[in-house]
């Protein structure tokens, strides 16, 4: 395979000269560098590296270009190339323009010429665009493949798995096997395994046939098991929170042990565009966010075990013990819950039928080229429901939001109404909600209520997305940690009765602003009683909660 190619444009010839060299330095090993002396010349020669199946990982244009601007060459470029990282070289004049350019032409960075040293102006920038290029790079593919059947919740599930913990994979459809000479070859494979769908097919030619996530999760090689079985600090659930908790904990000297249910990231990982999200302008995916820090974790030593649940919590002589689904028990000196929230269920006639099977919770990006030229209905009208209309408003043909309120002002922010208004194959239905769903091996139609009107509308479709309310998901610290009558937990000044402690509560002084009803038990992220729901939040409160376990630690 060539190597991924890095295109430099600019009519200047002494800058183009002094990009080439530069990027030849740095990248010379794992990349090809291009150049190009105009807009049109760099679109000729990206068409000639589609036809041969190329890859481009970086397009680099100056703005200031005769006869084709940079951001008109970017915008024109996207149309070959749109997961190539786009950069613009721009003199300090030209700043504003590239700001505005961010959000008109969707380039992911600007650099101010000169970029001397490079290793300090030029080099960590496109590391970090690049590192996210590889992430979702696909090479000619020789890793993971899934056989199974669009409409099949299994199917969905292993996928959904695979995505979320970064393990590239090929889904290959049986229903494609027709028309598709890799799909056959995959059945043949299979052999007899095929009756039992999904299968999934390893590089080194072995198979699991509707395999657990666990199971899968071991033959990747993920970490499932815990090295021991006692650590300085136990963390339930690997969002933000959790996982920044695992960072500060482990980056200042506690063994620290992360128990993920799915997959590292949380609910946020699912998110398709994060955008306010402080220090990256361009904004940045959940899957990217999650990456990034998981890196970050196990560079400081922490050990990530997923996919385990956690079953149930016992405190014995102020050590924290929880039970895991396969049965085994880890125990910890100190405890932080960042378990977040889940997607509150759709309680509608038809739903058991079709969950799984045209019918998500959450963004559920595996399916977005399935939806290609479909209709997609999203419900609900905060964040995360807009920004998964933004996302695929790329691949479908039109996305139609159901908002249960008379507008989004309430709940969802600016820039995101302000894009959606922007985004022409994007209609928000408000005063709306789904009463009842249709189809038997998949979704078939919904019947969408119309509250001002009291008229319901029967309406085909077979991609419906779900983004309402927060559940806690608590049940497994039901008689050891207070909890509020939702699940949520319970810390702080809101476990105070009459400005006393609850009371079991067995020290002096009260509990701190992260600690729950139980001395040594802290409480991070969306999981928390009157919890900012945001991201960065969950960043605050996990990286906080370690700074509380370590004034608990020198304690007992």
């Amino acid at each position: 395979m060539a190597k991924p190619v890095l295109m430099a444009v600019d009519d200047d010839a002494e800058v183009l000269r002094a990009v080439e060299r530069d990027l030849r330095t740095h990248y010379a090993e794992h990349y090809r560098v291009l150049r190009a002396d105009s807009g049109a010349a760099a679109l000729n020669a990206l068409q000639r590296l589609k036809r041969r199946s190329e890859a481009v990982g970086l397009l680099l244009a100056d703005q200031r270009m005769p006869e084709m601007s940079g951001v008109e060459f970017i915008r024109r470029a996207m149309d070959i190339y749109p997961d190539a990282r786009r950069v613009l070289l721009t003199a300090y004049a030209d700043t504003d323009a590239a700001i505005q350019a961010i959000n008109e032409a969707r380039i992911h960075h600007y650099l101010l010429k000169p970029w001397d040293p490079p290793e300090q102006q030029l080099y960590p920038v496109l590391d970090d665009l690049l590192d996210d290029w590889q992430a979702s790079y696909r090479p000619a593919f020789s890793g993971v493949r899934v056989l199974g059947h669009r409409w099949s919740p299994r199917s969905y599930a292993v996928r959904e798995f695979l995505a979320r913990n970064q393990v590239p994979y090929h889904w290959l459809d049986v229903e494609d096997a027709e028309k598709s000479g890799e799909t056959r070859d995959a059945l043949a494979a299979a052999g007899s395994d095929a009756a039992k769908l999904p299968v999934v097919l390893f590089s080194d030619g072995t198979l699991l046939s509707d395999p657990t996530t666990l199971g899968i999760a071991e033959r990747l090689g993920l970490r499932t098991r815990a090295e021991t079985s006692f650590y300085d600090l136990l963390i339930v659930g690997g969002g933000p929170a959790g996982l920044a908790a695992a960072v500060y904990g482990a980056s200042e000297g506690l063994r620290t042990v992360m128990i993920e249910r799915d997959a590292p990231g949380g609910q946020a990982g699912m998110s398709s565009r994060i955008e306010n999200y402080l220090g990256f302008p361009s904004g940045l995916s959940g899957a990217d966010l999650a990456r990034r820090a998981v890196a970050q974790a196990r560079r400081f030593g922490v050990e990530i075990l997923t996919p385990q649940e956690v079953t149930r919590l016992r405190v014995e002589a102020g050590s924290k013990f929880v039970s895991l689904a396969d049965g085994t028990e880890i125990g910890a000196k100190a405890l932080i819950i960042a378990t977040g929230v889940s997607y509150r269920r759709l309680d509608v006639p038809g739903m058991e039928r079709v969950q799984g099977a045209g019918v998500y919770y959450g963004a559920a990006m595996t399916e977005a080229v399935a939806c290609r030229g479909e209709r997609v209905y999203i419900v609900g009208g905060a964040n995360s429901a807009g920004q998964a209309a933004m996302f695929f408003s790329q691949y479908a043909e039109r996305v139609i939001m159901l908002v249960r309120g008379n507008s989004l002002q309430a709940t969802m922010s600016q820039y995101l109404i302000d894009q959606i208004r922007k985004t022409e194959n994007i209609h928000v239905e408000l005063n709306s909600q789904v009463v009842e769903v249709f189809g038997q091996d998949h979704l078939e139609a919904i019947s969408v209520l119309c509250s001002t009107t009291k008229e319901t509308e029967k309406i085909s479709t077979n991609s419906l997305f779900i983004f309402i309310g927060a559940e806690p998901g608590t049940e497994w610290l039901a008689g050891v940690v207070e909890r509020d009558e939702k699940g949520f937990l319970l810390t702080g000044p809101d476990l105070l009765r009459d400005g006393k402690p609850p009371k079991d509560w067995p020290l002096e002084r009260d509990p701190w602003l992260l600690e729950a009803s139980v001395p040594g038990i802290f409480v991070a992220g969306d999981v928390r009683y009157r919890s900012i729901k945001r991201v960065a939040s969950g960043v605050g409160e996990g990286s906080s909660a370690v700074q509380f376990v370590h004034q608990y630690l020198s304690t007992v």
